[in-house]
């Protein structure tokens, strides 16, 4: 499966903080309703059963909805549940390996920093680049702010689709305008949301302006 820079504009990051009364994947079917247009399933603590259960559970909702569906990190996990594809850092296991062992045909999503890493993860076959973090975020508590014109400069030097990520929201999402990225990341602007098919319209909405405007310069 590969993908577009539609694709990118508004991708759900799966978080089981806020799940409460309901599943998370029915938080993410709530997601797919409200327009999410690639979601990941990201999950540090389940052991492998329980993770490989959810990771098919969501992936019924997204085929449903024709979106994208990668797991964060777990090569294994992807390819049971045969996910689109992976998510990898810059931690985790190398590009190149990462493509080797899902195949030609799957999503590799490679999160990125600098230009260099951005251009290299290109090389090794990544589909699509994460940067960021492009705001302060609670979710990644290490994680530094990059500043809009790297952002830029990264979308610049690469050909494929770019998402930022890292505190994300309503509120700031129009600041990303004249950036070239393709699209947001969200976390908690999405799941921590009571509606969250709402969450997701508005979002949508907001991302389509920031990638509509980007001619008019990083502000």
């Amino acid at each position: 499966m590969k993908i577009d820079k539609e694709d990118m504009l508004l991708y759900a990051v799966t978080d089981r903080t806020w799940v409460g009364d309901r599943t998370l994947a029915e938080q993410v079917e709530e997601a797919l309703k409200g327009g999410a247009t690639f979601v990941q399933l990201r999950e540090k603590k389940l052991d492998y059963e329980e993770f490989l259960k959810v990771a098919i559970e969501i992936k019924k909702h997204t085929d449903s909805y024709q979106v994208p569906f990668v797991i964060n990190d777990n090569v294994a996990i992807a390819l049971a549940c045969d996910a689109d594809g992976v998510h990898v850092g810059q931690e985790d296991m190398p590009v190149a390996i990462v493509r080797n062992m899902i195949g030609p045909n799957k999503i590799l999503g490679v999160s990125v920093q600098t230009v260099a890493q951005a251009i290299q993860a290109e090389q090794e076959g990544a589909d699509y680049l994460g940067v960021g973090s492009v705001f302060p975020t609670k979710t990644k508590f290490d994680a530094t702010p990059m500043s809009l014109q790297t952002v830029k400069e990264i979308c610049n030097q690469v050909s494929i689709p770019v998402v930022a990520i890292g505190g994300i929201h309503e509120g700031n999402l129009l600041h990303l305008c004249g950036s070239d990225i393709d699209g947001v990341a969200v976390v908690s602007a999405v799941f921590a949301k009571a509606n969250i098919q709402k969450a997701c319209e508005k979002l949508l909405e907001l991302s389509r302006e920031m990638v509509a405007n980007h001619k008019g310069g990083v502000r």
